[in-house]
């Protein structure tokens, strides 16, 4: 009888790995763009943009066709204070970041601005995007 012998295999089979990371990879293109989740604004650019965290607190859009998001849900006007109020409690905060289209009607943001004022919120803040070039103008 013939004594077979083995020795062990240095290669590694990279076959099935290569088809699983492939499945992930497809799996991450198709939702990545999902992942990217609020409202498409055009914010005004200025060059005093502060970074603010909005984490803690509300941020309330305003898109360009004057429509309110708070939280990224559209609310109806005459049931903004009470979803408002009700978010910020559930969030423990009494910050609110306004993102405003800079093309909304001014008197939009200002009627937003007074509810929030009548409500007694502490802190209100304005998101903006900074100026690209950090050249500085003077006024004509």
């Amino acid at each position: 009888m013939i004594k077979r012998t083995y020795a062990p295999m240095a290669d590694i089979n990279v076959t099935n790995l290569v088809d699983v990371i492939l499945v992930l990879l497809i799996i991450f293109m198709i939702t990545a763009p999902m992942l990217q989740s609020g409202i498409d604004i055009n914010l005004p650019k200025t060059r005093a943009a502060i970074q603010d965290d909005l984490a803690d607190g509300v941020v309330l859009t305003i898109d360009n066709k004057g429509g309110i998001f708070i939280d990224d849900v559209w609310v109806n006007l005459p049931d903004f204070e009470k979803t408002l109020d009700g978010i910020l409690s559930d969030k423990n905060s009494s910050t609110v970041y306004i993102r405003a289209d800079s093309g909304v009607v001014y008197g939009k943001v200002v009627n937003v601005v007074a509810r929030i004022k009548e409500m007694g919120i502490d802190y209100l803040g304005l998101v903006t995007s900074p100026v690209e070039n950090g050249k500085k103008r003077r006024g004509k």
